[in-house]
């Protein structure tokens, strides 16, 4: 799948989304996020905006690239839009963040980020949500929330950890430590690591050959696989059987699974 050619803008409600920018082609839907001048900081509507998109992909999506537009993946939380508020409503603030991050994570189709420059605070959340990150050698890492007296507000302390550590999260989060995209890399927060600029490409390309898969299986893998994670050993093991038998069972599991065997059942040659 060609990045730059395949893809057609999205038509009806998505194309109405000015602050994202949706293409679609065959199985894969591509969201950018199209607040350049602001370094694709997340405003109010810019939130509103992704959970509208993420509840009206084409019917057609089997996976979804999330990137950013200009120079910059998501410099996070629009500090220019932050307002004094209450306890009460930081809590609210805060959980209207996660119903949109949740639907990432638990999207009906795996979701890969393409993220560059900077990948900061809310930025590094949304990313985190993302079941596969590509990093280009631009990006790098940054939770400054310690320095800007707040704290996370959207679902980072419950998935950074996961990927990096909870000392790693502890220290970029007290010191302001900056990772590059390498160290990134090494620490769980990304998958791959490309040169500059190809970053939606490979995601692209990650997101084509995942679109492949039987839909069963992708589900279990980024529905079922996260909530083991979670479970008790035993209570895992449970799920994990429901989840295969529940997999092999699909029609289309069945014929890809015949269709493996019969490339590779040697030919038996009747003298």
């Amino acid at each position: 799948m060609n990045a730059a050619t395949d893809f057609l803008p999205a038509s009806g409600l998505l194309a109405q989304l000015d602050l994202l920018r949706i293409e679609h082609a065959a199985a894969v839907t591509h969201l950018c996020l199209n607040r350049p001048a602001k370094r694709n900081a997340i405003n109010e509507e810019l939130m509103r905006q992704l959970h509208t998109a993420l509840l009206n992909l084409p019917a057609s999506t089997k996976a979804l690239v999330i990137s950013g537009e200009g120079s910059h993946f998501c410099a996070g939380l629009d500090l220019s839009d932050l307002s004094e508020r209450s306890v009460a409503e930081g809590v609210l603030h805060s959980r209207g963040w996660h119903v949109v991050m949740d639907a990432i994570q638990f999207c009906r189709a795996p979701v890969v980020a393409a993220v560059h420059g900077a990948v900061v605070g809310g930025g590094l959340e949304l990313a985190a949500a993302a079941h596969i990150r590509v990093a280009d050698e631009t990006a790098y890492f940054g939770l400054p929330e310690g320095q800007r007296g707040i704290f996370v507000g959207g679902g980072g302390s419950a998935r950074i950890p996961r990927l990096a550590g909870v000392a790693c999260m502890t220290d970029m989060m007290l010191t302001g430590r900056v990772l590059d995209a390498n160290e990134g890399e090494r620490r769980g927060l990304v998958q791959y690591v490309v040169p500059a600029g190809q970053a939606v490409a490979k995601a692209i390309e990650l997101a084509g050959r995942i679109a492949q898969n039987a839909p069963l299986s992708n589900f279990a893998v980024t529905q079922a696989l996260p909530r083991i994670a979670d479970l008790s050993q035993a209570d895992g093991l449970f799920m994990e059987s429901l989840m295969a038998a529940i997999a092999q069972g699909d029609d289309v599991a069945k014929q890809r699974l015949q269709d493996f065997l019969q490339k590779r059942t040697p030919k038996v040659v009747k003298s």
